[in-house]
């Protein structure tokens, strides 16, 4: 990948959480490895897609990527800086190019303040531009979201889901951010409203030329909005390749299996295929399998996976997998 075209790369991203014991004393006993040596990049005005069962470390790269969490260990590297050497003033001037836009959007909109407070709060912070701008500025990005700019002296309860969902990405857009971590946006909301706001995300890059990192556990949502795929079990990537590469020739055990959940509407296909069921639960990220993560309950395991992790590759075409078979 040529690295000037790389608006974000993520190299050997690591976010443990410890486990302590103890009422008084706390001592720590072990780590949770939510996310455990991530290595990807994500290209300027693409939207690389997240996916991978709940649990699985995807929000949390979210969130350590932006520093939101301080990272174990690794790098992220966002425009040729280095984010995990910032802090303070310097971090906060990187921070008006990455924005979030939250799964929740009944949790993530603070319910005493008024939506000009709301889309406004990130020019005030940043100290963009003095209170008349700032009115016009929240004005144009309702509108640019598609509400009313006159709901601006409204609370977020007057809204419904998918409105207040605007709201939050009209917030993200305040500060003119290069990249958006978009972390499950449609998930809480009903189906007909989900397309309504991946259109709107779609007008938004195109329009303003946005980078997305966009995390779902919908493989359908995902093959829709993204331009490559990122499958992500027990916090580390077992596949990265483009959109059409990987829902057309799948090459590890696990995206096999998640793609074979997915309905096709088309009852001649859907009766042909063969549909993989995947026994046994998801190990504890407190104490991951040796060797491959995905061994104990991978239909095709063999003694090496046990015993050797296996090597993150590119089998071509920018094909990237980490699996023995591949």
């Amino acid at each position: 990948m040529p690295a000037e075209k790389m608006l974000l790369e993520v190299q050997g991203l690591r976010m443990w959480f410890p486990i302590t014991k103890g009422a008084i004393v706390q001592r720590k006993v072990g780590d949770i490895k939510a996310v455990d040596g991530l290595n990807f990049g994500v290209r300027r005005g693409e939207t690389l897609g997240l996916v991978g069962e709940s649990g699985c470390g995807k929000s949390t790269t979210g969130r350590a990527i932006l520093q939101l969490y301080q990272p174990t260990a690794g790098h992220v590297i966002f425009d040729g800086q280095d984010l995990t050497t910032l802090k303070g003033e310097a971090l906060r001037q990187m921070r008006r190019r990455m924005q979030m836009i939250f799964q929740d959007p009944y949790a993530s909109l603070n319910p005493r303040m008024t939506v000009g407070n709301i889309v406004g709060e990130p020019l005030e912070v940043h100290k963009i531009c003095n209170a008349k701008e700032r009115r016009e500025r929240v004005q144009e990005l309702l509108a640019l979201v598609g509400l009313n700019p006159y709901f601006a002296n409204r609370y977020p309860h007057e809204f419904s889901g998918g409105q207040r969902q605007r709201i939050g990405i009209a917030r993200a857009l305040a500060v003119h951010p290069d990249l958006i971590v978009c972390d499950e946006p449609i998930s809480a909301l009903d189906v007909s409203i989900q397309a309504q706001i991946i259109n709107l995300l779609e007008e938004l890059q195109s329009k303003l030329g946005l980078t997305y990192l966009f995390i779902a556990h919908d493989l359908s949502v995902v093959r829709h909005i993204s331009d490559r795929v990122a499958v992500m079990y027990l916090g580390k990537i077992a596949e990265l390749t483009s959109r059409d590469e990987l829902y057309d020739n799948p090459l590890h055990p696990y995206t096999k299996a998640l793609l074979s959940a997915v309905p096709i509407p088309d009852p001649v296909v859907e009766e042909r295929r063969r549909r993989i069921i995947l026994e046994g639960d998801v190990p504890s990220p407190a104490n991951p399998p040796s060797g491959c993560r995905f061994r104990t309950r991978c239909p095709v395991a063999m003694e090496k996976c046990a015993e050797v992790e296996p090597e993150w590759k590119d089998v071509g075409k920018e094909h990237w997998v980490a699996c023995h078979r591949a």
